[in-house]
Formats: structure tokens, C-alpha cells, sequence
């Protein structure tokens, strides 16, 4: 094992890292020791921030896209120039093993910035002559200052995912990372202050969500746009506060990814796919598929190859091991939240698997370790497949028919992503058109097209990014109608 280091968190505000000599340590999640000390931003530092936003975008926002290409790539080719030092530090950050952050994870975190800034460059709008001679043209325009709040479970892809077209389209920002995972924001300032952006165009600030940082930035009356990815709850009451200030807003919230697996699958395709969706990340994923539902012919087999397969292939240790395949929960508050769902989980059906917390060796003793679970016998109705757990925990139901299966997969509050396992082509079209999920994946998960749009129904978002969709909410249309005089 390699020694802990420490690290020593500031904001980045208008180009500089800066503190005010209030600080909170943060945890290394694999053993609940400090591994950085992070500087906790409060008003001052909410306003500095956006001041050196607003005073940026007066140039940044009048660049031309090919003007700010050359600087995001630098950007994104800065990124993967530190994939080594970025896949620790996300380690650090999040608990996650570092295998999981080498392949692929990273380009993907890169790529974010290139695919904008290209993307952006390539757009065109639209022209309508009229009968009368007069010609009306479209043009699009970044709209201010966006506060960027992210979550702590997949921390950079999500950072770069919303500075990738919020930058591109001519806006600045404000990161405002999860209190629990500083570390990997602040390095990506470091990155980009390499690259060259200008000072004010991209702002860090550390810091809490309520009564703090993140409630300072969602209501700045300065601030116009707001990307959120993270709780329902939470979601409602920045959506609350947005309004007050008429912010456009953009949330990606809560999930309870239903899992649908019918009779005629390829079972170890099923099995592969649905290891990966319910266990990659710790299960600490809001598209996981974390609610398997099995058609009744296949579904002892299922349970039993599942169960197996998880048991036999789980390595739970050293997240900088290239062989632990399970990392640690984020953070003490965190696991105690998942083993309340555990004990409501044994009350309402049977622990198949897991339940229960591994004694580890030195130095990872005091971690928050769990070991992967799963869940059978509970009603659909029941907390456990109706709440969001966001941990190593997965129920599995059987289902009969078809219609059942979508009524199933339905039955929650939540519409984030779903999965849909079978080999009938026409099957597969039919549920999928069903399902009341922004994402549908067939045989397969967590593969992501950034042309695509992004987004959950009922309470898992509001609005889309991606693309174009992320044009949309990046841009401002403006129609000018041209006389023929």
C-alpha cells in the first residue's frame, strides 16, 4: 500500500487559489483519515466568485466559439496529460477503485471538454425569408454566469460534463463540488489555469450546500443559470430558490433504475450487465440499475448464477490495488444511511447476500466498507424498491407477463434510466417505448453519446443536456428581423 497523502484545498477565484482561513478536513473514505484540509467558502467567497464570473463573461462571452476552441482543448489535453495523479486523487475524493478510473473514466472526463468544443464551433442556426422581402435570422448567445453544483459519487466526469458546454457556448462559471470530494475539482482548476483560461472564466468554491456555499450561489441574484446534478429534495428547494431569481435551471436527480430481464436472455449477458449496473462505483450511481426484475421462468436461476457470480468476483480492499474490484462508501454519514435501508431490507424480505460490514486489516479497518447485497422476497411496494439507496444493494422480483414487468418497472417516483434485457428485437422496442425513463438501455449499461440527450421524468430531473439539448439551456435565441429597405 502507498502512503496517504495530504492534501492542502483552496477555491480558485479569478485565477488565483485563495483561502480565508476557515477550513474542514476531508476523509479518505477507505479509512476515515484526513486526507486533505480544505479551505470552506462562506458569502465572501460566493461573491468573489461570481464578481470575477461577471467581469469575464464581458470578454469570454464576446470570444467567438473557434476563438475559445484552442483553449478548451488545451484543457481537456491537460486532463489526460494528469490521468495517473487524477485517477488517485479520485480515489481520494470518492473511495471508488482506481481500476475503475483508468479504463476509461478519465477520457471520458476529457472528452466531455473536447466534444464541446468542437461541437460548439459547428452549429448554425436558423434564416427565414419572408414574402415580403424581409429576412428573420436566429442568433444564439451565452446567457451569464452558471453555478455548477455536482455530487460526490462520480465527481469529475459530472464536473467536465457541465463545463464542457457551459464554457464552450460562451458562458462562465462557478463550481460548487460536493463537500466530501474537493479534491478532484480543485485540481481540475489547477489543470485548466494551465491550459490558459482567463482568469474569472472558470471559479472554484468550497464549501457546504445549506446555509452555506451552495445556498449562497443558487440564490446570487447574478447568477443566471443553474446545473444541478444530485438529491431529489435537495433539487426542489434550489428549484424554489431559482425561481426567485427567474435562473434557468437544469437538474439531473434521483434514480431507481429498474433492471428488466425476460425469459428468452442470454444469461451471462444478464449477468455480466447486471453485475456491472448494480455494483460498479459501490452501487453509489443515480442510473444504477438497483431494481432487477426477472421473468418467473429464469428467475431462480438467475438469483442463484447472480449471487455467485457477485460473491466470487467481489474484492473488496485497497482502492489504489489494481485488484479490488469494490471500493469504500463516500463518507460515515453515508454507509449509516445504507445500513438503515439494510435493516428495513430484512424486516421486509430476506438477505440473500452481503447485509453486513467486512472486517478489513490495517490500515482500512475504520473504512466504510460494505459488502455487496442483495434482496429477495420484498414486496414491490416495500422502502427498499421504492427508495433511492445509493449503495452495494440491489433487490431482485419476479415478474410473469410483460405488461407486469412495465407496470413494475414504473412503480416508482422516479424516471431516471432502466434496462431492458431480452433477445426479441420487437420486445425490446415495445418495452422500451413504455418505460417512463430519460434513458432506455437494451442489453446493456452506462453507455453514453454525448450527441444524446440526458435527463430524467417525473422526479428525476428537470430539463436535458447534451448536444444540441445542451445548447438549448447554454444559449440564449435571439431573432432579428432584417427589413428589405
Amino acid at each position: 500500500m502507498m502512503s496517504t497523502p495530504h492534501f492542502e484545498v483552496t477555491h480558485y477565484i479569478n485565477g488565483e487559489f485563495v483561502g480565508n482561513g476557515t477550513t474542514f478536513e476531508k476523509l479518505y473514505p477507505a479509512t476515515n483519515q484526513p486526507v486533505a484540509t480544505v479551505s470552506e467558502g462562506k458569502q465572501d467567497e460566493v461573491n468573489a466568485a461570481v464578481d470575477a464570473a461577471t467581469e469575464a463573461f464581458k470578454t469570454w462571452g464576446k470570444m467567438t466559439p473557434k476563438e475559445r476552441q484552442p483553449i478548451l482543448k488545451a484543457f481537456a489535453a491537460g486532463i489526460r496529460a494528469h490521468t495517473a495523479e487524477l485517477a488517485q486523487i479520485e480515489s481520494y475524493d470518492v473511495g471508488r477503485p482506481i481500476r475503475e478510473n483508468t479504463h476509461g473514466y478519465l477520457d471520458r472526463t476529457a472528452n466531455n471538454i473536447d466534444f464541446f468544443a468542437d461541437f460548439a464551433v459547428m452549429q448554425g442556426t436558423e434564416a427565414y425569408p419572408m414574402d415580403n422581402g424581409y429576412i428573420n435570422y436566429v442568433m444564439r448567445q451565452p446567457v451569464g454566469v452558471a453555478v455548477l453544483i455536482t455530487p460526490w459519487n462520480i465527481p469529475m466526469l459530472l464536473e467536465t460534463w457541465k463545463l464542457g458546454p457551459c464554457l464552450a457556448f460562451g458562458n462562465t462559471a462557478v463550481l460548487k463540488p460536493a463537500e466530501t470530494t474537493p479534491i478532484g475539482a480543485w485540481k481540475l482548476a489547477q489543470i485548466a489555469d494551465e491550459a490558459g483560461l482567463p482568469p474569472g472564466v472558470f471559479n472554484v468554491v468550497q464549501g457546504f450546500g445549506p446555509d452555506s456555499a451552495g445556498e449562497y450561489l443558487t440564490r446570487h441574484p447574478d447568477v443566471k443559470l443553474i446545473s444541478f446534478t444530485g438529491e431529489t429534495t435537495t433539487g426542489q428547494a434550489i428549484l424554489r430558490t431559482a425561481a426567485d431569481n427567474m435562473a434557468r435551471v437544469s437538474f439531473e436527480l434521483g434514480g431507481k433504475g429498474p433492471n428488466v430481464i425476460f425469459d428468452d436472455v442470454d444469461m451471462e449477458r444478464a449477468l455480466y450487465v447486471s453485475k456491472k449496473a448494480a455494483f460498479i462505483n459501490q452501487g453509489e450511481v443515480c442510473l444504477s440499475g438497483s431494481r432487477i426484475l426477472v421473468q418467473r421462468g429464469v428467475y431462480n436461476e438467475f438469483v442463484e448464477r447472480f449471487a455467485d457470480k457477485v460473491t466470487s468476483e467481489t474484492v473488496l480492499g485497497d482502492p489504489m490495488d489494481p485488484n479490488t474490484t469494490m471500493g469504500a462508501l463516500n463518507s460515515q454519514e453515508h454507509i449509516q444511511r445504507v445500513m438503515g435501508y439494510l435493516e428495513s431490507g430484512a424486516q421486509d424480505g430476506k438477505i440473500l447476500i452481503g447485509g453486513d460490514q467486512p472486517d478489513m486489516p490495517e490500515p482500512f479497518s475504520n473504512g466504510n466498507w460494505l459488502n455487496p447485497t442483495i434482496i429477495v422476497d420484498a414486496d414491490h411496494s416495500c422502502k427498499v424498491n421504492q427508495e433511492e439507496i445509493f449503495g452495494p444493494v440491489v433487490t431482485v422480483v419476479p415478474f410473469d407477463e410483460e405488461d407486469e414487468a412495465v407496470h413494475l418497472a414504473n412503480d416508482t417516483k422516479y424516471g431516471l434510466s432502466a434496462v431492458v434485457q431480452t433477445s426479441d428485437l420487437g420486445r425490446a422496442v415495445r418495452v422500451s417505448g413504455q418505460i417512463d425513463a430519460g434513458t432506455v438501455w437494451v442489453n446493456d449499461w452506462f453507455i453514453r453519446d454525448l450527441r444524446v440527450p440526458f435527463g430524467g421524468m417525473k422526479a428525476s430531473g428537470v430539463g436535458r443536456e447534451g448536444g444540441h439539448y445542451s445548447m438549448e439551456f447554454y444559449t440564449e435565441m435571439k431573432t432579428v428581423c432584417l427589413a428589405n429597405q
